[in-house]
């Protein structure tokens, strides 16, 4: 399995000119954190803290008793592409009370990814709805928490996602795997959008 964070910590080049915005959403739990921390070429920023017993009261932790941190606010990571582009990743807190951050996250966001714990599936229902409301692009990566396997069919249905939506699978703790899920973003966003953003997508399998 690759590292959860890469050794390479580049600072970025004077000439990056074009940001690209993608949000990674989903439900309390499934790994979006790690997600971005997987892939990141930089140190993530992260405002995870401290669960507390208080916090018990307010989020459901029953299918989450390892989970000790939680985001609350959200994750931050980059990947350069090329000489002027560069992709940003933003994580997205998960629990209800934060939603409320979630339409400011998509404004100007390129593309989504929603993170499914295949034993939660209706935890991604607000995303989704949120995502297609705003009009962006988005696949849906299922994290593998080692439970019943769910083929790409069975989720589909469960979500009633257009056809056209990508269903894959994914290990959010692997580089490799992490790295797959946004190639496959960028792709569906290239038949989103057609031609305009495919200068942004040729570097991506080689420098993520």
């Amino acid at each position: 399995m690759d590292s959860a964070a890469s050794d390479a910590r580049t600072p970025l080049g004077a000439s990056a000119d074009n940001g690209l915005k993608i949000v990674v959403v989903g439900g309390f739990g499934v790994g979006k954190t790690t997600m971005v921390r997987s892939v990141s070429e930089i140190r993530p920023l992260n405002t995870e803290e401290t669960m507390t017993r208080a916090g018990e009261a307010v989020d459901d932790i029953s299918e989450v008793r390892g989970k000790t941190a939680t985001t609350v606010a959200f994750d931050f990571g980059r990947i350069t592409l090329d000489a002027r582009n560069v992709l940003y990743l933003f994580g997205a807190p998960g629990q209800e009370r934060f939603w409320f951050l979630w339409d400011r996250l998509f404004s100007g966001t390129l593309g989504a990814v929603v993170l499914l714990d295949t034993r939660r599936i209706e935890d991604s229902w607000y995303a989704i709805d949120r995502l297609e409301r705003h009009g962006t692009p988005f696949i849906v990566a299922c994290n593998d928490f080692g439970g019943p396997r769910h083929t790409a069919a069975d989720v589909r249905d469960a979500l009633d996602l257009d056809p056209q939506v990508p269903v894959i699978d994914c290990d959010a703790r692997s580089r490799a795997s992490s790295k797959q899920v946004l190639i496959t973003l960028v792709r569906h966003i290239q038949q989103h959008l057609g031609d305009r953003p495919a200068r942004t997508a040729p570097s991506l399998r080689e420098t993520v």
